[in-house]
């Protein structure tokens, strides 16, 4: 498992001067006219996005055939790009963070206080939800449809847990419950719980196309 991890992190190490080349630029732009928020959800969502440049790179080299006649199950490949992917939405928060902090206390855009401290580190751990949910979406897609197609298809990846969202959000208005600052924190609090069960969802489905496809 191990190893199927950092053969992805060394492939995509090729490209991470130009996604942090993207990354500066955005910070550029988004910080000084949408604020820090805006920017860290970006720099998740852009990072997560990575994994299915791992696809497109096993499928060049023609590498997940090779790794079928090694002792490697195909619930562990999946397995392994699902943690890469949890560590890419983890790097883009990150990045997005320290990025956001640096630049919204020179813009005054953040206060420099606990409170506002506090409220970019659960930013923070809400774009990682939001960037795992979606990432995690796109990876049955992949695995469905290939890489190239994947791509043209992420707009799924998007929609549907903004749809999910959007109906739960219905609902809990037609229950009659009244969105307070308090319920609106705890729901930001349980994102990453969410994330995480959206993520196991996600890997089940993949493992179940995986197995049913031949190499």
């Amino acid at each position: 498992m191990k190893s199927l991890i950092l053969k992805d992190l060394y492939n995509i190490a090729h490209n991470a001067k130009s996604m942090l080349f993207i990354l500066v630029a955005l910070a550029v732009f988004l910080i000084p006219t949408s604020g820090v928020e805006g920017y860290i959800i970006a720099s998740a969502l852009l990072c997560s996005m990575m994994t299915i440049t791992t696809f497109a790179f096993d499928d060049n080299s023609k590498w997940t055939r090779y790794a079928m006649v090694m002792p490697v199950s195909k619930k562990e490949l999946v397995a392994g790009k699902f943690i890469v992917e949890i560590i890419f939405c983890v790097i883009g928060s990150l990045f997005g963070l320290a990025v956001s902090l640096i630049g919204g206390l020179a813009m005054k855009k953040v206060s420099p206080d606990p409170v506002g401290i506090g409220t970019l580190l659960l930013l923070a751990l809400v774009a990682w939800a939001i960037a795992l949910v979606t990432g995690s979406m796109s990876i049955p897609l992949v695995f469905k449809f290939g890489a190239e197609k994947g791509r043209v298809l992420m707009l799924v990846s998007f929609l549907v847990p903004a749809g999910a969202c959007f109906g739960g959000y219905r609902l809990l208005a037609l229950l009659g419950v009244e969105w307070t600052e308090s319920l609106v924190f705890a729901l930001l609090c349980a994102s990453p719980a969410a994330a995480l069960v959206w993520s196991y969802v996600m890997y089940r489905i993949s493992c179940r196309i995986f197995e049913g496809q031949e190499l």
